[in-house]
Parts: structure tokens; C-alpha cells; sequence
């Protein structure tokens, strides 16, 4: 499937006793087809936490102001001047809220972390959706990633 591997170094913390959590390999094929899908090629370092409801809250009240957990948060790290470290960012992700979304929405569980996955690797990586046009080419390309994945449209 991917031609060239990229140096990755995935650090995953598993802090939900959510049922259904993805393997720590289903993860790092995830986020590995996400940088060869946007032509990312340089070592990669970057955390990802699976977290429950009241984490996934707190962090969503203290960073975006927001109540209640959402499914996936993004925090991307941007190196000090004079720096270049291989640090992508940290993506958290609240197990209960993805399942809920899953049954709601009718989609297979694990599609749907695949593709709130990508879609934080996407975030890490630059892309937003705050505006229609943002909107469309990262849902393109979180579709195009499924694709090769093997996984549905989720739109």
C-alpha cells in the first residue's frame, strides 16, 4: 500500500476503559497512511491519548473554551525559533464520544476512529475546516485516506 515508510515514533496512551479501543497497530497504520497521503516524509513524533468523558471535557473547557467532551482534539506543536524537532503535536481522543457517534450515526466503530484519527493527524499536519472552502479539501482527503483504507465515506 505505501511505498515508502516514515519514520515514526507513535506514543499511545490508553486512558479509557471505553471497550472497542483500536490496537496500538491499527493506530500507527492510521496515521502513517494520513502522512503518506499528504506526502509527509520526514521523522515523525507524536502522541496519541485515549481518553475517558471528564478528561475529554477538561481539556475541551481549557482549550477551546467549550462544555462537555468532543470526539477528537489537536494540538499542534510548533518548534522554538532556531529549532527543527521531529515533534508533529498531540491528538486526544474521547473513546465514549467516538462510540456514541458510531451507534448514532450508524458507522462501523473502528471506521470511525480510523477517520477521527486522520482527521487529527490532518489538524497536526495544518488543515482546518473553518472556512467551506477548508472544509471540502480536508474532507477530499480524510475520504481519499479512508479509500485506501478500505473504510466507507463517513459523509
Amino acid at each position: 500500500m505505501m511505498s515508502r515508510q516514515v519514520p515514526l515514533q507513535l506514543d499511545v496512551q490508553y486512558e479509557s476503559k471505553a471497550n472497542e479501543l483500536p490496537s496500538r497497530r491499527q493506530l500507527q497504520q492510521w496515521v502513517l497512511a494520513t502522512l503518506h497521503a499528504v506526502g509527509h516524509v520526514q521523522p515523525t513524533e507524536l502522541s496519541l491519548r485515549i481518553v475517558d468523558r471528564a478528561e475529554g471535557a477538561r481539556l475541551n473547557q481549557t482549550w477551546r473554551q467549550k462544555t462537555g467532551a468532543t470526539n477528537v482534539l489537536s494540538f499542534p506543536f510548533e518548534n522554538p525559533p532556531g529549532l527543527n524537532l521531529p515533534l508533529l503535536g498531540d491528538i486526544v481522543i474521547c473513546a465514549p464520544v467516538v462510540a456514541e457517534e458510531a451507534e448514532t450515526q450508524k458507522k462501523p466503530i473502528t471506521a470511525h476512529w480510523a477517520h477521527l484519527v486522520i482527521h487529527g493527524v490532518l489538524h497536526l499536519l495544518g488543515f482546518d475546516h473553518t472556512t467551506e472552502a477548508e472544509a471540502q479539501d480536508m474532507e477530499r482527503l480524510e475520504i481519499d485516506i479512508l479509500t485506501t483504507l478500505h473504510y466507507p465515506n463517513p459523509y
